[in-house]
């Protein structure tokens, strides 16, 4: 389940979340541990502007951070980012932090990925808000060097570049698996070509 507490936009959020602390969103998360829940998934903005955050809340806690505190108190459950909006980073950046949660977690973690949707937070971190797309299939392809088993990874894109730069710890999994969301077109082709799963956005079942 995407975890209540941790992101509370008023399309989903319930009245009690705004007075939670973080001893709910623990106990939360040891009872889907218990319960046998697959996994367990926190979502990424950085900044929300003034224009959304009437509908989106300002309350987005960090995906690593949270994902990373929770690893710590449970035992089984998967840890999945829903969705880290990659584009917003450089993926050597994004890969030493994600890198670092599966390490901690015993292999735990799975790095779903998406686009993006608030201009205004691409702006304000200098990422590029109309490429995002193409951004995201190399960033993708970027990732999946740096999460690699290779101390030392190797890259060369349109837009990223790295080599002879060493990261550890390693991810404790041999391959990170990295889900894509999004239900456009373009959402679902990338699933298709460069993940190794799909997390669609509020589609009816009949379009699913």
């Amino acid at each position: 389940m995407q975890l209540p507490i941790q992101s509370q936009s008023a399309l989903y959020a319930e009245p009690w979340e705004a007075s939670a602390a973080p001893a709910d969103l623990a106990r939360i998360a040891l009872a889907a541990d218990r319960s046998g829940f697959a996994y367990i998934a926190s979502c990424d903005h950085i900044a929300i502007p003034r224009r959304l955050a009437e509908g989106m809340s300002t309350v987005w806690y960090d995906p690593v951070a949270t994902l990373s505190y929770l690893a710590g108190i449970t035992e089984r459950v998967l840890l999945l980012s829903h969705v880290a909006v990659v584009g917003l980073r450089h993926p050597l950046i994004t890969a030493k932090q994600y890198a670092t949660l599966d390490h901690l977690s015993g292999g735990r973690l799975i790095l779903g990925v998406g686009a993006g949707h608030v201009r205004e937070e691409f702006e304000a971190v200098g990422a590029d808000f109309d490429g995002r797309g193409p951004v995201l299939d190399e960033t993708i392809d970027a990732l999946r060097a740096a999460l690699g088993p290779e101390e030392y990874p190797e890259f060369a894109g349109e837009r990223f570049s790295f080599g002879g730069l060493g990261q550890l710890p390693r991810p404790a999994q041999e391959r990170v698996p990295v889900w894509v969301g999004g239900s456009s077109s373009a959402a679902v082709r990338r699933a298709a070509v460069r993940g190794d799963g799909w997390l669609p956005q509020g589609d009816p079942r009949d379009r699913l």
